[in-house]
């Protein structure tokens, strides 16, 4: 090969290294500090309903991670009263990262697919006036697919976050990872725990 197309070749090769990361599908996140701390929040999903302290996915996304997790879940809580309910932990824990997931009494309870989505937006949008970025989880609708609404897609592609659409899908989906019929066992919520520490490994999050 001819000096001349040796650098022709050097070039693209450098110049295509360099596009890789801006062509990359999943939004990216700054880099957590060993000593980062998380606010997990969300409903019953988060809090780890059906399943000991210790097993809820904040809990082993704390192991995994070497971050501190804080499991912010309530039970029961619908969207609106999480807008309420954000802004004091964000002001109280002042954590680096929220990953957000939440919705799913909203849809037990068949609300409108806009409101679920105005009220994430308005947690969304509450976080980032704090400079704190957001990991979102999908949470799937009752029925035979359990596919998620797509308003969560919307929403990541609105924000350019990170979304993790498919792992509670999957799980809630299997009766051996299920508690009951709309709660991750142990061993359901450690393969939610383990999906996010990937998306945060891919999101640039973990090394």
């Amino acid at each position: 090969m001819s000096a001349s197309r040796k650098f022709i070749c050097s070039v693209m090769i450098l110049a295509a290294a360099q596009l890789l990361p801006a062509c990359s599908k999943t939004p990216q996140l700054p880099l957590l500090a060993a000593d980062a701390t998380i606010l997990a929040f969300g409903d019953s999903l988060t809090a780890g309903s059906g399943a000991a302290d210790t097993e809820s996915y904040p809990a082993v996304l704390t192991r995994l991670t070497g971050r501190r997790v804080i499991n912010a879940g309530v039970p029961g809580e619908v969207s609106a009263d999480g807008v309420k309910r954000l802004p004091g932990l964000l002001e109280r824990e002042r954590p680096v990262l929220l990953i957000l997931c939440h919705g799913g009494n909203d849809l037990i309870a068949r609300r409108d697919h806009q409101l679920i989505a105005d009220n994430l937006r308005a947690m969304i949008r509450t976080a980032g006036e704090r400079g704190v970025p957001v990991l979102l989880v999908a949470v799937p609708a009752l029925g035979l697919t359990l596919k998620p609404p797509n308003l969560y897609q919307e929403l990541a592609r609105e924000f350019r976050i990170p979304l993790e659409r498919k792992a509670l899908a999957h799980i809630l989906g299997k009766g051996t990872l299920k508690s009951d019929y709309i709660h991750p066992n142990a061993a359901g919520y450690r393969l939610l725990a383990e999906a996010l520490a990937e998306l945060l490994k891919k999101s640039g999050a973990l090394p």
